[in-house]
């Protein structure tokens, strides 16, 4: 079985304490503290390993636990930092916080490592203690804690086409024909339980990435048959083939085919139904001559569908007939899409883990009447936040929420309609 999601615990390592201890020399009797400081912990980071495809590693192994720092010694010894321990997954993984379902980072496009969970500070020796009034301290700083996580990883396939329809219509037949994918294909419902990844060449540069996706089931929205596992993969394609068997060899009427699909697509996620979308009025080489008043399969298809702008393309997957036209047709609709894969935004703060991760921030009202928030935390959370994007923008509202920089800001004397900034960035505050 295709193994595309697996919930795993996640631990960065500890810092090393702190050391107390004090100079002892011939000849020296005061020596001063000389207590070193203790190293990081681990970081536990994630990276991309092109030569995996699935998530199937995890099922043995759930746990990840980095190493610990190494405590300080005396004589200023340093404690050892901990080795980062990196975690290898398949392009296309989503990491998400397991009880909240959010997004804390898409292995996808230029993202191919990540830190997820930062290993603790080293503690500081005693040696950082010393004071003119205190000059023999008997103090050092503890290591600072790592941060752990459930997490939920989730293998949402990348390529810019998806193959979609009922299962036995023809969709690895197609993608064999067209690429280099190499799918078992046989007459069995569910013969494809994993998404096959096929290049289509159409030559001189021009070409484009497909997947089959495994037939869809009605009720796959709710999780009927293997519907959620297939459904996910779906959400990074730009543009779907919905494949039909225009010859009804199983019975099932083709326009009705589309319409049950579609309905489980948008109960899933509503917006995979804004994706481009064509018809492939498969198995043309099985369609007999029916009474010639009667509209053909491929008629009935265009009268129900081209009028919402999706076009119809009668094929044989098996002959070859018609799939040239198919997939240049297809691809001229990628190209009035952007080439940037799907990627999906940050929804989790992972600072927000540390118990007093608080970094300080400041707020100040300038002379034009704007508050100005500044912070090293804020700046880097703006850093890797996409507020163009609404996902982006609820993630930066929260953010403000959470970290308590809207209250500061109300203690501040805010008013609604009054303009906040931050680092570039002005937004007007309304409660």
């Amino acid at each position: 079985m295709f193994a595309d999601r697996a919930k795993i615990f996640i631990k960065s390592g500890r810092g090393g304490d702190g050391h107390v201890s004090f100079r002892r020399e011939l000849y020296v009797p005061c020596g001063g503290p000389d207590g070193g400081d203790g190293g990081r912990g681990g970081d536990i980071i994630f990276e991309v390993d092109d030569g995996l495809n699935t998530l199937a590693d995890f099922r043995q192994t759930r746990k990840y636990v980095a190493k610990n720092g190494e405590p300080g010694g005396k004589r200023r010894c340093h404690g050892a930092s901990a080795q980062d321990l990196v975690i290898k997954v398949p392009e296309g993984t989503l990491i998400k916080e397991f009880e909240t379902g959010k997004v804390i980072a898409d292995m996808s496009g230029e993202n191919r490592r990540e830190v997820i969970l930062k290993g603790g500070k080293g503690g500081l020796g005693n040696m950082h203690f010393a004071t003119s009034t205190m000059q023999a301290p008997k103090y050092a700083q503890p290591g600072q804690e790592g941060m752990e996580l459930w997490v939920q990883l989730e293998l949402k396939v990348i390529a810019d086409v998806g193959l979609v329809g009922f299962p036995n219509v023809g969709k690895s037949t197609l993608l064999s024909r067209v690429s280099n994918a190499r799918p078992k294909i046989a007459n069995y419902h569910f013969t494809t339980l994993n998404p096959h990844l096929g290049v289509v060449d159409l030559g001189e540069g021009a070409g484009f990435v497909m997947a089959d996706i495994p037939g869809l089931i009605e009720g796959a929205s709710q999780g009927v048959g293997l519907g959620h596992d297939f459904l996910r993969h779906i959400e990074r394609t730009k543009v779907l083939i919905h494949v039909v068997d225009a010859a009804s060899t199983e019975g099932r009427d083709p326009v009705e085919d589309i319409r049950a699909i579609n309905k489980e697509l948008e109960a899933y996620n509503p917006q995979l139904l804004e994706r481009p979308q064509v018809i492939a009025a498969n198995k043309m080489d099985a369609v007999y001559e029916e009474d010639p008043g009667q509209p053909s399969p491929v008629e009935r298809l265009r009268e129900a569908f081209e009028p919402e702008g999706v076009p119809v393309y009668p094929i044989s997957a098996v002959s070859g007939q018609g799939v040239k036209e198919l997939l240049y047709g297809v691809y001229e609709r990628l190209k009035g899409l952007s080439s940037a894969p799907v990627v999906f935004e940050k929804e989790f703060d992972i600072a927000s883990l540390r118990e007093g991760s608080d970094l300080p921030y400041t707020i100040e009202q300038n002379e034009d009447g704007e508050f100005v928030v500044e912070g090293p935390r804020i700046e880097k959370m703006l850093g890797y936040t996409n507020l163009e994007s609404e996902k982006g923008f609820l993630f930066f509202q929260n953010f403000l929420k959470t970290s308590g920089i809207l209250v500061e800001l109300e203690k501040s004397g805010i008013q609604d309609g009054d303009t906040v900034r931050m680092y570039g960035f002005a937004f007007d505050y309304y409660k």
